[in-house]
């Protein structure tokens, strides 16, 4: 009876049963932002994540630390093209006025796209926590706070420019337009559809301070 040849391979077949198995982070990071966007933060949990990448959780912890990391890097993925086209017109040579009529309208579009959560995976998210998620709903309000304030920058440039009066208060225009935001992803988890919500950033544009400057 060869032992010898019966221990190692049954240490070799343990080894294979207690590797974990290998997961793809970008598409370990797409499904959770699909949870997290639909479930929130403190609504999904470990074994919702792992049994969607179908992985353990060892896996998962050394793919992308704690939940608390990951929830992190799925908001970057999950916000990464919207930010960029946001920015660009931003910071783009089109009017103040038709930059914040792009960014509403993408806005729209984005959170109301058929087979997708609803509403904004940042705008809402968050808000309401136990006291154990404080950290995560700080870096959230972070990144709202860090969308006003490219708001602002724009609007101080608009002032510049002679597009906005010299006495606007762009601070508070910014957080008007941010709160229109955080409304339309209310709207939009309620079941609003893109036309309706983009009839709600016409409004909102009409109350643009300054002239309604188009460049082409």
């Amino acid at each position: 009876m060869n032992i010898i040849g019966i221990d190692i391979k049954m240490t070799e077949a343990v080894r294979k049963r207690g590797r974990p198995r290998l997961l793809n982070p970008e598409v370990g990071l797409e499904k959770a932002a699909l949870l997290f966007w639909e479930h929130g933060y403190e609504g999904t949990s470990i074994a919702d994540l792992t049994q969607a990448m179908g992985v353990t959780p060892p896996s998962l912890y050394a793919t992308f630390g704690s939940k608390e990391d990951l929830y992190r890097q799925a908001l970057d993925y999950a916000i990464d093209g919207e930010n960029r086209r946001r920015a660009e017109a931003l910071q783009g040579a089109a009017s103040a006025y038709d930059a914040m009529a792009f960014y509403l309208y993408d806005v729209a579009e984005s959170i109301s796209q058929p087979g997708k959560p609803r509403g904004c995976i940042v705008s809402s998210a968050v808000l309401q926590h136990a006291e154990a998620s404080e950290s995560v709903a700080r870096d959230v309000a972070a990144r709202r706070e860090a969308a006003t304030r490219a708001m602002q920058v724009r609007f101080d440039r608009a002032v510049s420019d002679g597009e906005l009066p010299a006495d606007t208060d762009t601070d508070s225009l910014a957080r008007f337009y941010a709160a229109i935001v955080q409304g339309m992803s209310a709207q939009a988890c309620d079941g609003a559809c893109t036309a309706r919500l983009k009839q709600v950033a016409d409004i909102a544009l009409s109350a643009w301070p300054g002239e309604r400057t188009q460049r082409t």
